[in-house]
């Protein structure tokens, strides 16, 4: 092994709700590091190496879909951005993100909460001149100001790290967080 070499321990949390008798634990993996590496890459490694029953989201893998998110080493992030080499004792510790319907392992449902949050704060661009929402009804043109004021909000990839950093969040759910705020 050369000095630019190391091995990563991967504490992954393991659970299959769907699955009869399963318990939830944390695994332990080991990776070889390589240049560049990400959370994201890793997993991959994982899956395809040594466990294909490992289950986590993805869809981009650059950072703008949001749907690789999870808890790394405390912190809500994205897998696909977040640099192995960030980590320098080469262990790190994946969770699912908290607050959300767990899927299985690293995999939770955000797409529930998002859409119920958008329907609770109706997040769409309402007309002022009619009391009817009609989504068949052909957009007006907007003016470029408020496209890019609209833009600014819009730049929320929906990944749910804020709303599972928000204590406030967990102890009521009624509370909207910061989500409807970059709707």
């Amino acid at each position: 092994m050369s000095n630019q070499e190391r091995v990563l321990k991967f504490h992954i949390f393991r659970y299959n709700p769907q699955k009869q008798g399963d318990k939830p634990r944390m695994v332990t993996y080991e990776v070889t590091e390589a240049p560049g590496m990400t959370i994201f890459i890793a997993l991959n490694d994982i899956r395809e190496q040594q466990d294909p029953s490992l289950q986590f989201d993805f869809v981009c893998r650059a950072g703008i879909c949001g749907s690789c998110a999870m808890v790394v080493n405390g912190q809500p992030t994205l897998a696909c951005r977040t640099l192995t080499s960030k980590y320098e004792d080469g262990h790190i510790k994946l969770l699912p993100l908290p607050g959300f319907e767990l899927i299985g392992d690293l995999s939770v449902n955000t797409g529930k909460f998002m859409r119920a949050m958008s329907e609770r704060v109706e997040s769409w661009i309402h007309d002022i001149n009619s009391d009817e929402v009609n989504f068949e009804k052909l957009e007006e043109r907007m003016d470029p100001d408020v496209a890019d004021e609209i833009y600014e909000l819009e730049r929320c990839v929906e990944c749910g790290c804020c709303v599972s950093a928000c204590a406030t969040k967990r102890m009521r759910p009624d509370f909207l967080s910061a989500v409807p705020f970059r709707m």
